[in-house]
């Protein structure tokens, strides 16, 4: 049984990584003006940093939209792995992006360059910043009515941007108008720092969606309280669940009365569904009723307590 709930889910999706694009290039043209004009490594810095996020963002636009396609015959449980396949490629982006303004930073701490166009390069930061600010709240709404993991990728490149950025601002000021390039540099080698960590936590819940990571203990608790209130249910097991995309996959066996009929089983499952439907409504659910007290070669139940 799959919830209804998904057209609004990816008509969410879609548009903010339109969104996401057209701010990564306006980004990419505002700082390659303000490093052209000031030379500044934290500039540079951003700009390699915008530059990956475009190429990420165009990642996400079209994974979004693969991973929305319906199941078909090669793809029987539909293509919402194409949203975890998205966030690792991104992970790895900001990895190499890292490196590169690492390494950048480290070169003008040996030798300092001094940053002209002060003005310039703080008023295109300052724009920068109130641009990024925009696009994360844009995307928290999205993320919000959708749960996608590549717009949350994305938003983490944004959000690690906006406090980047920040750290650019002061190393243009240092460079600029104290006279103290090696702050400038400094504030580059922050930056890299602070992608390579965030890369670590995209890297991390892009492997748990890609290996098929289990919903929480607190969502499994949940799922099997909605299904055993209905007292004619006497057991759930088996119960397994995975995230595909935006949708929570869903499967277990439950424990009926063996004289029920066929259509009264039915009934009570299709209930089931419904209750659960009503906690995770983007759920794809399975529900196979098994006679009580038969014998389950496959383990009983592996739901927390």
């Amino acid at each position: 049984m799959t919830s209804p709930a998904l057209d609004d889910v990816h008509k969410a999706t879609r548009g903010v990584t339109r969104l996401s694009v057209g701010v990564a290039v306006v980004l990419i043209l505002m700082k390659t003006f303000a490093l052209g004009a000031s030379g500044s490594v934290s500039i540079l810095a951003s700009l390699a940093d915008s530059a990956l996020d475009l190429v990420a963002s165009l990642a996400t636009f079209f994974a979004v939209r693969w991973a929305a396609a319906p199941a078909d015959d090669d793809h029987r449980y539909g293509h919402g792995k194409g949203e975890g396949l998205a966030a690792l490629f991104q992970a790895g982006l900001v990895v190499a992006s890292s490196v590169f303004i690492g390494w950048e930073a480290i070169q003008r701490l040996v030798d300092p360059r001094p940053v002209t166009a002060g003005l310039w390069s703080v008023a295109v930061v300052v724009a920068s910043i109130a641009l990024t600010g925009w696009l994360i709240w844009m995307q928290d709404r999205a993320i919000k009515a959708s749960g996608s993991l590549a717009v949350k990728a994305d938003r983490a490149h944004y959000a690690a941007d906006l406090a980047s950025n920040s750290v650019v601002l002061i190393g243009v000021i240092s460079g600029a108008f104290l006279g103290a390039p090696g702050l400038d540099a400094a504030a580059g080698l922050i930056v890299a720092i602070w992608l390579f960590w965030g890369a670590t936590g995209m890297l991390r819940d892009a492997a748990d969606h890609l290996l098929d990571k289990a919903a929480s203990d607190e969502d499994r608790q949940a799922i099997a309280r909605a299904v055993l209130s209905d007292p004619r249910i006497t057991g759930v097991h088996q119960l397994r669940t995975r995230m595909a995309g935006p949708v929570l996959m869903i499967q277990m066996h439950v424990d009926l009365d063996p004289k029920l009929t066929l259509q009264a089983a039915h009934d009570i499952v299709v209930g089931a569904e419904t209750r659960i439907l009503e906690a995770f409504p983007r759920a794809d659910i399975l529900i196979h009723p098994d006679p009580r007290g038969a014998v389950h070669p496959q383990g009983e139940a592996d739901v927390p307590a």
